[in-house]
């Protein structure tokens, strides 16, 4: 049975394109102090999941030591499981923890705090595939131009954190048309329907993407809802002023910009394009695939 006070740290070198692997000394010394603590280190893609399995059998608390990708595997691997799950942030972005944490703080500063931390239930996305595949989203998904940003950054290694976006956004740009999509949107108000050319996709349960973007910026984490934020085709030239309005989070004040809360989508491809996970690569989506809020489903520590 797990120790309420247990804690297994699952640390991810590999996270913020290697550079993480720097903090596993400071990691380890802090956690010197730490109570009833151990460390897991991921070694290849999807052990981090593996890793969280195993160990929530005897940790009550698994803390992701990486950024969003090493937060979506762990969540994924423990879902209906008796644990929660908290962040020390070492990735890129670490998108997920600005709605989670809104007060800044150092990293070192977070996993101090981790041991006295309150937690709370939260929602997430659910994506399913049309070949029988589902998988569980804890920050956001986002098709087509977002998609292509992640593929981007994932293959840029000259540029870190948050300039990688920035970089990858322009050079997305350049080369960019909206993406045929069929969209069918259940809200609480009724559905929606969309089946025209699509600029940008994006379904959010937090509020941040991309380091600064703020995509949805009425997401709660807690509602039992996603916000879905949908940039209507527009020419190309026309998008370098709406940079500045997703960092402020007033795109969705735009008439070109559908943004509402739904409980589920449908959503049907008729070519591939590349999706984001949390920030994970999907190289070539297509066909139909349905996203649902999934309400409060797991415990996530969060400032007290």
């Amino acid at each position: 049975m797990a120790r309420q006070d247990s804690f297994t740290f699952i640390f991810n070198p590999a996270a913020d394109k290697g550079r993480a692997a720097g903090k596993a000394g400071m990691l380890e010394q802090s956690l010197e102090a730490f109570p009833n603590a151990s460390i897991k280190v991921s070694r290849f893609a999807g052990h981090a999941g593996e890793l969280a399995r195993s160990a929530a059998s005897g940790s009550s608390t698994l803390i992701a030591c990486g950024g969003d990708g090493t937060l979506n595997e762990i969540v994924n691997a423990v879902v209906g499981m008796p644990v929660r799950v908290g962040i020390y942030p070492v990735g890129s972005a670490n998108d997920f923890l600005k709605s989670l944490h809104p007060v800044k703080r150092a990293t070192e500063e977070v996993l101090g705090g981790i041991a006295a931390s309150s937690s709370r239930m939260v929602d997430l996305g659910n994506v399913r595939f049309d070949d029988g595949r589902s998988r569980y989203f804890v920050n956001s998904i986002g098709i087509g131009f977002t998609g292509r940003i992640a593929r981007t950054v994932q293959a840029t290694t000259w540029f870190r954190g948050e300039l990688s976006y920035a970089y990858a956004l322009v050079s997305v740009l350049l080369g960019y048309a909206p993406v045929n999509m069929h969209i069918d949107i259940e809200t609480p108000d009724g559905k929606i329907e969309l089946r025209e050319p699509v600029f940008s996709f994006s379904v959010s349960n937090g509020a941040v993407e991309g380091g600064k973007f703020r995509i949805a910026p009425h997401a709660d984490l807690s509602d039992g809802l996603l916000d879905v934020c949908i940039l209507k085709a527009i020419p190309k030239w026309r998008f370098p002023g709406y940079v500045l309005k997703y960092l402020k989070g007033t795109q969705i004040d735009e008439p070109d910009v559908l943004y509402c809360k739904a409980s589920s989508l449908r959503v049907f491809m008729p070519e591939g394009d590349a999706m984001h996970m949390d920030g994970e690569v999907f190289r070539h989506v297509s066909g139909e695939m349905g996203i649902s809020a999934v309400p409060h489903a797991v415990e996530m520590l969060c400032d007290p």
